[in-house]
């Protein structure tokens, strides 16, 4: 079976030991992770334009941005169910992305035309948030939609990887490019490179087709418009999931805040603070890839989806702890590499493995919402959350004392959905699942 693990004639040589994919899945996997590394490719290429923009749209403005996003997601997100209730998996995956480009080429024309160019600054630092979390909730969607349950535990850390590989790849491309070209010269290349995943589709589609994953026949989803958030609302499972994101999202943001504290005041010089940046997202990057490749998947299988998702908001917490006693730049380094590889390799991969088990129209209505609306509005009000704290007179230390109890709660919640997950896929007759949910 495509779904079961390597063994014998079905092993593909030295990949398998490290991957754990069988031969006939190959071809799923390789184009699912080139379809992910050029998705993050193009989205880190852009990212460097976005953080200018937001200086040019004015570094006082920055909360009102995230507020912002938050509307548009709001927006945006009935516009995509609404797509996805009439249009089939084929159509509405290309025409998502085929739109995001579109607008990378319209946004590329107005910021070379000058015209009212604080205003092209702050809608595409909004635009392009939008973008990142779309995109990335669409691609998620499509694979928990094309491979199976057990599928998903082996090679969905893979998988990450391909993308991982792309967020190195896109910011060397800016590195490099950026000291010879203007800003908005990097649109272009971004829009080229997103367009590389259309083919990658394609080939996931017909691999899925000829009955390598899901067998999930290609029909447009049906239902109502807001049929997903209703099935959000009416399910503990989903709530729970919501929670999760809600969490993590409150925790990055308040590390993100005191990243920008501590680097801010160490150094004066523009320069030296976005090396400090660039060398935090390496680091983070390069650890992340060997992780991925090498341990998610046996480190799922073997300590089960529950104690893989409680791991990070324990290294949070701990990490929060360590900024409790000494917030410094060296700590907050360190604090912000391990949680951010953390969850590129285990947390992420881990949180898409929850949506393989939920019917097929929560997999794109409800996990859109979900990673896009909940997501976006967590980051809205921890903002403003971290702000008012601030304001009260806690600083780093008060702060990172009342995120270790949200940390904390954050690695139960992760717990018990993925051992609710297990359970759901040991009732479908998966028994690799059902003997890791009896641990």
């Amino acid at each position: 079976m495509a779904s079961s693990p390597p063994r014998g004639d079905d092993q593909v040589p030295f990949l398998s030991r490290a991957v754990n994919v069988n031969r006939s899945e190959l071809p799923g996997l390789l184009s699912a992770a080139a379809y992910f590394f050029f998705l993050l490719c193009s989205y880190y290429i852009l990212r460097p334009v976005r953080d200018e923009m937001g200086v040019r749209g004015g570094v006082d403005n920055m909360q009102w941005l995230f507020t912002a996003t938050f509307f548009a997601m709001l927006l945006a997100v009935p516009v995509f169910a609404a797509l996805a209730t009439r249009f089939r998996r084929t159509r509405l995956v290309p025409a998502v992305y085929g739109i995001f480009i579109a607008c990378i080429a319209l946004f590329w024309l107005w910021l070379r035309s000058d015209m009212q160019m604080v205003w092209a600054a702050r809608t595409f630092f909004v635009w392009l948030s939008v973008f990142n979390l779309f995109v990335v909730s669409v691609f998620w969607s499509f694979l928990a939609d094309v491979f199976t349950d057990r599928q998903a535990t082996r090679l969905f850390g893979a998988i990450a990887a391909g993308g991982s590989a792309g967020a190195i790849g896109g910011p060397a491309i800016s590195g490099v490019l950026a000291q010879q070209l203007e800003p908005a010269a990097l649109l272009p290349i971004a829009a080229v490179i997103l367009a590389c995943t259309l083919p990658c589709m394609w080939v996931l589609e017909r691999w899925s087709g000829r009955g390598g994953g899901t067998g999930n026949t290609d029909q447009a989803i049906g239902g109502t418009l807001f049929e997903g958030v209703r099935a959000v609302l009416q399910s503990r499972y989903l709530i729970g999931i919501c929670l999760f994101i809600w969490l993590y999202t409150t925790l990055a943001t308040f590390l993100y805040f005191i990243q920008a504290d501590i680097v801010s005041n160490a150094f004066a010089d523009s320069g030296d603070r976005t090396s400090v940046f660039a060398t935090i997202d390496l680091l983070t990057n390069s650890l992340t890839v060997g992780i991925q490749l090498f341990l998610t998947a046996r480190i799922v299988q073997y300590f089960g989806l529950g104690r893989a998702l409680a791991f990070v908001p324990l290294l949070v917490a701990a990490g929060f702890l360590v900024l409790v006693a000494a917030p410094v730049l060296l700590s907050i380094a360190a604090v912000q590499v391990i949680r951010r590889a953390g969850n590129y390799a285990l947390a992420k991969p881990g949180r898409e493995m929850l949506f393989t088990v939920i019917p097929r129209f929560e997999k794109y209505k409800s996990k859109n919402f979900i990673d896009t609306v909940v997501y976006r509005g967590g980051d809205a009000i921890a903002g403003w959350l971290y702000t008012g704290l601030s304001t009260l007179g806690l600083g780093i230390s008060g702060i990172s004392v009342v995120a270790v109890p949200l940390a904390v709660l954050w690695a139960g919640i992760g717990y018990r959905l993925g051992r609710s997950r297990e359970g759901q896929a040991a009732a479908e007759g998966d028994p690799r699942a059902a003997a890791t949910a009896k641990r």
